[in-house]
């Protein structure tokens, strides 16, 4: 059972695609049109994006007010080019993982006043900003508490076959240990409310940290929602992380986790 607004509704209504009843129109805005977010946090983890992460900070902050990345220490030029773009920068001084970075985030969002959300999104350029907007609106609009972003409830991201196998394999065994019935368990983008942070404290520092976030959330009992979103493969972002074997890894992760 969730809880939205004082009244039980069961999980499995809450996790129905929104795009079979629900779709929200894609975000037309521009910077010039819109005003940016205020209440909202997005935090971006970073290690070695000096490649992308001007374009991508940029863009964020075209539309949100308080974009925070957490340079995982870095060899390159990242954390100075983040900041430059617009970007708040905290820094660890040696690599910790991307679930370490994340939970840097968490801690300082927490910690601002008038925050109401934090939003979680990938450094390599491979979420759409427009998805982040649409995702936050459902958010709010629904009193839901976390938003998780799934790749497969359309069918704008190609990741190939083989991918698709093992990904797949990872939504199964994150189901089995959580029993939140996602599609897409491992994407970077997600929505939460300052309530749903309370909720998360990552321990695990590697990959298997995205299941961490879906074991805890489920615990806490609160609405969710799964949205569409695309996840765009580039070179970049395959040779950053989206190979196949990266998705390998993640399995074997979960597994002996």
């Amino acid at each position: 059972m969730s809880l939205i607004g004082g009244s039980r509704t069961d999980e499995a209504t809450l996790s129905v695609p929104l795009c079979q009843n629900e779709a929200v129109p894609k975000s037309t805005a521009t910077p010039r049109s819109r005003s940016l977010e205020q209440d909202a946090w997005v935090v971006v983890p970073i290690f070695n994006e000096a490649e992308v992460i001007g374009p991508v900070v940029a863009n964020l902050t075209d539309y949100f007010a308080h974009v925070v990345c957490i340079d995982d220490g870095s060899s390159d030029k990242s954390a100075e080019l983040a900041r430059q773009a617009g970007a708040r920068v905290l820094q660890h001084p040696m690599n910790l993982g991307q679930g370490a970075a994340l939970q840097t985030g968490f801690d300082y969002v927490s910690s601002q006043p008038g925050a109401t959300h934090v939003i979680t999104f990938d450094a390599d350029g491979q979420h759409l900003v427009s998805d982040a907007l649409e995702m936050l609106e459902l958010a709010k609009r629904k009193r839901i508490s976390v938003v998780f972003g799934s790749r497969f409830l359309d069918k704008r991201t190609k990741p190939g076959l083989k991918k698709r196998i093992v990904l797949k394999l990872a939504v199964l065994f994150t189901r089995v240990l959580t029993g939140l019935r996602l599609t897409d368990a491992h994407n970077g983008l997600r929505v939460l409310s300052m309530e749903a942070l309370g909720f998360v404290r990552l321990e695990q520092n590697g990959m298997s940290h995205a299941t961490e976030i879906v074991h805890q959330i489920a615990k806490s009992r609160l609405a969710w929602r799964e949205y569409p979103v695309e996840v765009l493969y580039t070179e970049y972002s395959k040779r950053k992380g989206q190979s196949l074997w990266n998705a390998v890894n993640i399995l074997i992760d979960l597994i002996l986790r």
